[in-house]
């Protein structure tokens, strides 16, 4: 009798610790998220998203201010629609601006946000305009490259 009834406490145990292993593996990435706390929603456009994903962080100088709810295509702008879900204990004025920024040089992107300097806040299903899109790498490459084949076909010596 002893004999079973500590092998259902080391199986408890084992599930326990299984269930603690799932819960952080999806918390970690993004997967899943508890937070009951209620918020406001915003809308903001871009001409280009690049890796963004929803779920993933709004941060302003840092801190995580809310989350990337939803992305949408809009085909008759042919812009990205983002929907976020802000933190209600964050209040932002209505000039604040959004960009689209990478953590590290290949890392995960997120929202970052600059407060403005208007009195009035941001509130529950307003849009923000003053967007700036992603920083797409082989758009700089291509850039970079076509800079320096302008530069080699240009005549050189030739003084005005």
């Amino acid at each position: 009798m002893q004999h079973s009834k500590n092998d259902v406490w080391v199986g408890l145990f084992v599930l326990l610790g299984a269930a603690a292993l799932v819960f952080l593996a999806l918390q970690s990435a993004n997967l899943l998220q508890l937070d009951w706390r209620s918020g406001y929603q915003l809308t903001a456009r871009f001409d280009n998203i690049g890796g963004l994903k929803p779920k993933a962080a709004v941060r302003s100088a840092g801190v995580v201010v809310g989350r990337v709810q939803g992305i949408q295509f809009d085909d008759k702008t042919y812009q990205a629609q983002v929907t976020l879900d802000m933190d209600k204990r964050y209040v932002f004025p209505r000039d604040s601006s959004l960009k689209i920024l990478t953590s590290g040089l290949l890392g995960d992107q997120y929202i970052g946000i600059e407060a403005g300097y208007e009195e009035a806040h941001l509130a529950d299903g307003d849009r923000i305009t003053a967007t700036q899109s992603a920083v797409v790498l082989e758009n700089l490459i291509g850039q970079f490259l076509y800079g320096k084949a302008e530069e080699s076909a240009a005549p050189t010596g030739s003084k005005p």
